[in-house]
């Protein structure tokens, strides 16, 4: 495939990223007309972090959907990118988060920036600097490129001083745009900077008076009412959230960036700022929040949304992006139950791409998937018309019926017996492992095997009788049939075949839904599927 081919799919692709990638194709444009900047200069790309609390999926998806949308432009433009991580350890904390340890040391420390605040699990210099690592660990597990930003070290080492005085500057300008949105209390000590205060550390929210620009002096009453002139440069003060939001995409040159539904307005007020600090607002999409199983918001501080070390005990990093692919723009909620599937629908969007044809490649998620921890260059991306032999599904079936007994060796023993002789493969051999533990902690817990009643018994007495005379490799196919054959006998009474197999998945799995069960007699045995027809009818 060449450049060219690819660049005309991603031209009338309908997938969301290239969507995004084509607007933002029209912004960097106009840019370069009006600044005549060449098309060498990479595209930049930021999503924005707060470490106040422990990194969640939410977090993470945000940097996926914008690399989603950064290989999208680098497929339709061929041009260079850059992805900037940028995390907000300057903000003060407001309050301590509920699933943090030390939370009496943390409230001692209310108020000030992030990163000067004690690590409360004592592994690093500061409690930003330990929520910093953990998103860093996870992005870099996942593959991503990109270049990891703290606020902490912007404004600490003078980096964002030329920035700051163009807020002194323009800090009427400012309020003019702030203080009719602001409640009459909080506009009467709003100021677009925010000075630290030399005795306590405290992130103040006092009224700032500008004294010399060009020096970036300030002066403010601290705490104590004490009336200070200090400077606001060299990490002595801190901007407004969207104030701030503002001064990142003028002073780094962003061209893109997502962000949530409850940042609507700051958008809107941040891209007015912007536009008086001597820049525009970048191009990007406002995504629907993430919603727990209850339905409500998730957050990090409540810890109430799945971590992603649950999502990996319990499924796979693949999965995870899948379900994250969606149109980003509808709500979703989040939780264990939604594994399972999404760990089965991404496998079989991935057998499907190598026979697909190229326009439907570019709007099938494993396409974005695979590429998301490769640039351009590396658009060819291996494995796409890799399988695994056996569905999450099915797994979690046989470990539910084993019960006490699934462990990762028995599951793995099953398979190689069902599977025969076959080369070592590392996604199944994960899938596995996630399926004895999301079986272990949600499936069995609920099972109740219940008894055969009414024409239930003499079907399954039939189905034992046929599995007595098969053969012991008898195929999925066959069994599958047999057992088909036997939900269509009229005399047994099922109005139809999902009434047969409800009964099958109730007697024998315990559940009420269950997979193929040629599939699952193939796997389990047919001697030990005959035993578990024979405890189903002992119930009688």
């Amino acid at each position: 495939m060449t450049d060219s081919t690819l660049n005309e799919a991603a031209r009338s692709s309908k997938a969301w990223p290239f969507q995004e990638a084509q607007r933002l194709e029209k912004r960097v444009k106009a840019k370069r007309l009006k600044t005549g900047a060449t098309d060498n200069e990479p595209v930049l790309f930021e999503t924005g972090y707060g470490p106040s609390g422990l990194p969640h999926i939410g977090t993470f998806q945000e940097v996926l959907r914008t690399t989603f949308v950064r290989r999208a432009y680098e497929a339709l433009t061929g041009e260079p990118t850059r992805l900037v991580a940028f995390s907000d350890d300057m903000d003060g904390l407001r309050k301590v988060p509920d699933n943090v340890p030390n939370q009496e040391m943390l409230a001692e420390h209310l108020g000030k920036p992030l990163s000067r605040i004690p690590d409360p699990f004592e592994k690093y210099e500061s409690f930003a600097h330990h929520n910093n690592a953990m998103l860093r660990e996870f992005l870099d597990r996942f593959g991503f490129e990109y270049e990891f930003i703290a606020s902490s070290s912007r404004y600490n080492s003078g980096a964002f001083d030329d920035a700051l005085k163009n807020v002194l500057r323009n800090n009427q300008a400012i309020l003019d745009i702030m203080l009719p949105t602001l409640r009459a209390e909080r506009a009467a000590t709003y100021s677009p900077i925010m000075p630290i205060s030399p005795k306590t550390g405290v992130v103040l929210q006092v009224p700032v008076e500008v004294v010399d620009v060009d020096a970036g002096i300030i002066r403010f009453t601290d705490e104590d009412g004490e009336v200070i002139e200090q400077s606001a440069l060299g990490g002595q003060s801190k901007l407004q959230w969207k104030v701030d939001f503002a001064m990142r995409w003028v002073a780094l040159g962003v061209d893109y960036e997502m962000y949530g539904k409850d940042l609507t307005d700051t958008g809107v007020q941040s891209g007015k700022i912007a536009r008086v600090l001597g820049g525009n607002k970048p191009e990007g999409l406002i995504y629907e929040l993430f919603l727990d199983e209850k339905g409500e918001k998730i957050s990090k501080s409540k810890g109430n949304g799945l971590t992603i070390e649950q999502w990996l005990e319990y499924g796979t990093e693949e999965s995870l992006g899948f379900y994250i692919f969606p149109n980003p723009k509808s709500a979703k909620q989040l939780h264990t139950g939604v594994i399972p599937r999404a760990v089965d629908d991404y496998w079989q969007f991935r057998e499907r791409l190598a026979e697909q044809p190229l326009d439907k490649q570019l709007g099938n998620p494993v396409w974005h998937l695979l590429r998301a921890n490769h640039s351009l260059a590396g658009a060819e991306a291996p494995g796409a018309g890799d399988t695994v032999p056996v569905s999450f599904g099915l797994l979690l079936n046989l470990a539910s019926v084993l019960g006490s007994e699934a462990t990762a060796e028995n599951l793995a023993g099953y398979v190689e017996s069902y599977l025969g002789e076959t080369e070592k493969n590392a996604d199944l051999d994960r899938m596995i492992e996630a399926a004895v533990a999301y079986t272990r902690d949600f499936i069995v817990p609920t099972l109740n095997k219940r008894g055969a009643v009414g024409g239930e018994v003499e079907a399954l007495r039939e189905l034992d009788a046929k599995l007595a005379e098969a053969d012991a490799d008898a195929s999925a196919e066959d069994l599958q049939t047999m057992v088909y054959e036997i939900g269509k006998n009229e005399a047994h009474g099922f109005e139809n075949l999902r009434d047969w197999f409800r009964a099958l998945y109730e007697t024998l799995l315990g559940s009420e839904q269950g997979p193929r069960m040629g599939s699952f007699i193939a796997l389990y045995g047919v001697e030990p599927t005959r035993k578990l027809i024979a405890e189903a009818l002992a119930k009688v």
